[in-house]
């Protein structure tokens, strides 16, 4: 895959970046830390400039994240509350819970869609609840635009400053997705744990 990325990005440029980047969001598993570590290299060697680099491929992911936004809104609060009130006695949800869910991103909502543009697969899924919940539109894409700007630029401006080690940047954001990843499957048991454990407690009742 890294070998028909960087090819695909000679080939068409700032198009190609924006491009990829765009189907990086929807596609979790192609990795942005290719796209723009070599993004930043071929700044070095290619006629593309930091700035030009930076901002195609921050449209791209604003414009996936805007596509996941759309699919988390066609969802819908409402066919959330369907599923619970049909099926939450078979998954131990309650319409509460629900409520308290979507009032915590309410009111944290925009700092996590910050914080979690510089967490791998995260930063692309966030995006479905931030529909599903109808953020505001403006405020979401403001939270967006930066937190992907940030992570864009620093790993453009590593690819950049390495030149033809770029592969050493990638070698290293891996090592990082792997840390998230085991973080995330930790935290993913633990709920799975505390979930099982409150299934239990409403059987004794």
């Amino acid at each position: 895959m890294e070998q028909w990325i960087t090819h695909f990005m000679e080939q068409y440029g700032y198009w190609g970046i924006a491009f990829l980047i765009f189907l990086e969001n929807i596609f979790p598993p192609i990795p942005s830390e290719v796209i723009l570590t070599f993004g930043g290299f071929m700044t070095t060697q290619a006629n593309l400039g930091f700035v030009g680099v930076a901002l195609t491929s921050t449209v791209g992911s604003v414009v996936g994240a805007i596509a996941l936004y759309g699919i988390g809104a066609w969802i819908g609060e409402r066919n959330l509350y369907k599923i619970v009130a049909r099926y939450g006695k078979v998954i131990r949800v309650k319409e509460s819970d629900l409520d308290k869910t979507i009032q915590w991103f309410e009111q944290y909502g925009y700092w996590t869609i910050f914080f979690c543009r510089f967490v791998p697969l995260l930063r692309s899924l966030i995006s479905i609840p931030a529909g599903l919940t109808r953020m505001n539109m403006p405020l979401f894409l403001l939270f967006t635009t930066i937190g992907t700007l940030i992570w864009n630029v620093v790993l453009i401006y590593l690819g950049q400053t390495v030149g033809s080690n770029w592969k050493a940047i990638v070698h290293y954001m891996d090592i990082y997705s792997k840390i998230i990843y085991i973080v995330l499957v930790i935290l993913i048991i633990f709920i799975i744990w505390k979930w099982v454990k409150r299934q239990r407690k409403y059987k004794k009742k």
